[in-house]
C-alpha cells in the first residue's frame, strides 16, 4: 500500500485497531446494539484505551458495513453511558474515566453484591418463567394472531397517534370513544345495557378481575370458584385476601345446589365463574342452574364475577347471554376482554357494571396504573367503529369452526380408542378425556420432548392434584399444523399398558 493511501486509511490515522462487527447475540439483535457491544469490547480489551481519538461517524459506518445513522445513534448511547465522550470541536474520545467495567461474582455460599441481593427481608415467591412453548401448542385459550391484517391495526394506531388528546393524561375509565363502542357492542350482541359511564377499560381480562378482588370484596372474605377453573384468576383473589372454596362442576357447569349448601355452611361474600364457555371444561351453565345462581345472589347480596372471556366464539346456534343479562338484583360484574378478537399483546379488557361499582374501580385503578394506553384503546375504537373488527371477528370464527372439525376428524381416526370428548359448541378448545388409568403428566412430559406443548391437567384444578383429561386448544393452529399435532399427541400416548398406573 503506498503512503498516499495509508493516509486516507481511517484506521490507521486515528491509531485504532481493527474494529469488526460483533456477531448477533439473538437473531433479532438491532445493529445499534452490535455496534455498541463492538466498541465496549474493544475498550474492555484494552485495544482502545482511556483518551483515545475514535473514528468519525462516517469511516465506522463504512468499517461496520452499516448506515451512518446506526452509528450515530450506537455513539449517543456509548456517552450516555460514560463509555466516550464527544468534543464537537475535536471528535470523538474513549472516556478517561470508565464505567464499571467488571462485575464482581459470588463465591458459592459467599455474600453476594448489593445489586444481586436487597438490603431487606423479601417473602417468599415469584414469578418464574415457564418453559418455553414449543412450536406446536395444544394450550387453550389463544387466538391466532396470524388472521389479523396487521395494516390495519397499525393505520388506527397511526391515526390515534395524530390526535395529540391520546398522548395527555386522560380519563382512569379509559378512552372515551372505545366506552361508546363497547356499550354498543353490549347492548347489541349480549344484551347487557351499560353506558359508557358504566364501563372500565383494563389492561386485559386478568386486571379487570384484580381490581375487582381488590376493591370490592372485603379481605378475609370468601368467595366460591369453580373446583377446575382460570388459576390466574384465583390467584388475583387470593393475593387479595380472598379465601376461595371450590364447588364441583359437571355436564351442566358449576352445581349450584352444592353451591347453596356451602352458603350454608361459609358465609359468602360472592363467586367466581365462567358460565358461557366453562374453562376448560367448555360446558355452558345450564337455564335452570343459571336462574338459581342469581337468586341465590339476589337474597344472598353476592358479588358475582361473571368472567365472559370468548363470548364471540360461538359456533351453532345463537350464544347463550351473559348472565348480566338478566339479572334483576344488580349482582353481576361482568368482566370481558378483546384479546381473544384482536391480539393479546394489545391488552384491552373491561368491566361493566353500575356506575357507583366503576367509580370504586377506577378509584383503585388510579393508584397503580392511573389510566390505561390511550392511543391503543383509540386504535381499537376506530377499528369497531370502522367494523373492522366485526369483520375480524366473523372471519376468525369461521376459520376456528374449520380447525374445530379438523381437530375433532383427526382425534377420533387417530385417538379414537384413547380419548373421549363431546364437540364443543362454541371455544377455542376440545375437553378430552382419558382413561383414568393412563400417567396424563407422563404424556405431558412425552409430548414436550417431541415437540407439543400441551398443558397439565394440574393446573386447572383447585386442589392442584392430576385429572384424567386433556385441553386441545385449535383456533392457534392452521390445517397443516394440526396433522402434526396430532401426530405429536399420539407418538406421546403410552403403548400397551406401559403408560397405566400400578
Amino acid at each position: 500500500m503506498d503512503q498516499s493511501h495509508r493516509a486516507h486509511d481511517p484506521q490507521r490515522r486515528a491509531g485504532t485497531p481493527t474494529l469488526t462487527l460483533a456477531e448477533p447475540e439473538s437473531p433479532r439483535e438491532a445493529l445499534v446494539s452490535r455496534v455498541r457491544r463492538s466498541i465496549v469490547s474493544e475498550v474492555r480489551r484494552g485495544r482502545l484505551r482511556p483518551g483515545q481519538v475514535l473514528p468519525g461517524s462516517r469511516p465506522l459506518a463504512a468499517l461496520f458495513g452499516v448506515h451512518r445513522n446506526t452509528v450515530l445513534t450506537a455513539l449517543r448511547e456509548l456517552e450516555s453511558e460514560g463509555w466516550v465522550t464527544t468534543s464537537p470541536a475535536r471528535g470523538t474520545f474513549v472516556s478517561e474515566e470508565l464505567p464499571e467495567q467488571k462485575r464482581r461474582r459470588a463465591l458459592p455460599g459467599g455474600p453476594t453484591t448489593s445489586g444481586e441481593r436487597p438490603g431487606y427481608d423479601v417473602p417468599e415467591g415469584g414469578f418464574s418463567a415457564p418453559r418455553p412453548v414449543r412450536a406446536l401448542s395444544f394450550f387453550g385459550g389463544i387466538p391466532d394472531v396470524r388472521l389479523v391484517d396487521t395494516s390495519l391495526v397499525a393505520r388506527a394506531l397511526k391515526r390515534a397517534l395524530r390526535d395529540l388528546s391520546t398522548l395527555r393524561y386522560g380519563s382512569p375509565l379509559g378512552d372515551l370513544r372505545l366506552r361508546r363502542e363497547l356499550s354498543k357492542l353490549l347492548s347489541d350482541t349480549r344484551a347487557v345495557p351499560r353506558t359508557e359511564d358504566e364501563i372500565l377499560v383494563t389492561s386485559g381480562s386478568q386486571m379487570a378481575i384484580d381490581l375487582v378482588a381488590r376493591a370490592l370484596l372485603p379481605r378475609g372474605s370468601c368467595v366460591a370458584v369453580e373446583a377446575l377453573g382460570y388459576r390466574p384468576a384465583w390467584d388475583a383473589l387470593r393475593r387479595a385476601g380472598i379465601e376461595l372454596c371450590p364447588v364441583p362442576i359437571d355436564g351442566d357447569g358449576m352445581d349450584v345446589r352444592a353451591l347453596e349448601r356451602l352458603s350454608q355452611k361459609r358465609a359468602l361474600a360472592g363467586v367466581l365463574l365462567t358460565p358461557h364457555h366453562q374453562c376448560p371444561t367448555t360446558v355452558t351453565l345450564s337455564a335452570s342452574r343459571r336462574l338459581g345462581l342469581l337468586e341465590l345472589a339476589r337474597k344472598s347480596r353476592w358479588l358475582v364475577l361473571e368472567d365472559d372471556y370468548d363470548h364471540e366464539f360461538h359456533y351453532e346456534g345463537r350464544p347463550i347471554l351473559p348472565l348480566a343479562s338478566a339479572d334483576p338484583g344488580g349482582n353481576v360484574v361482568y368482566v370481558g376482554t378483546l384479546s381473544k378478537v384482536l391480539s393479546p399483546a394489545l391488552r384491552v379488557g373491561y368491566v361493566a357494571a353500575p356506575r357507583s361499582v366503576i367509580a370504586r374501580l377506577a378509584d383503585y385503578r388510579v393508584s397503580t396504573d392511573r389510566e390505561g394506553n390511550h392511543v391503543v384503546e383509540r386504535a381499537v375504537a376506530e377499528l369497531l367503529e370502522d367494523g373492522e373488527a366485526g369483520r375480524h371477528v366473523r372471519r376468525a370464527r369461521k376459520v376456528y369452526l374449520a380447525r374445530r372439525d379438523v381437530l375433532v376428524s383427526l382425534l377420533a381416526k387417530t385417538l379414537g380408542d384413547r380419548l373421549t370428548f363431546d364437540v364443543p359448541r362454541g371455544g377455542t378448545s376440545i375437553h378430552a378425556t382419558v382413561d383414568p388409568d393412563v400417567d396424563v403428566e407422563a404424556i405431558v412430559l412425552r409430548a414436550y420432548d417431541l415437540g407439543l406443548s400441551l398443558q397439565s391437567p394440574k393446573v386447572f384444578a383447585f386442589d392442584g392434584k392430576t385429572r384424567p383429561f386433556l385441553r386441545l386448544g385449535f383456533a392457534q393452529l392452521d390445517e397443516t399444523e394440526l396433522p402434526r399435532a396430532v401426530r405429536c399427541l399420539a407418538s406421546a400416548f403410552p403403548k400397551s399398558d406401559e403408560g397405566k398406573r400400578a
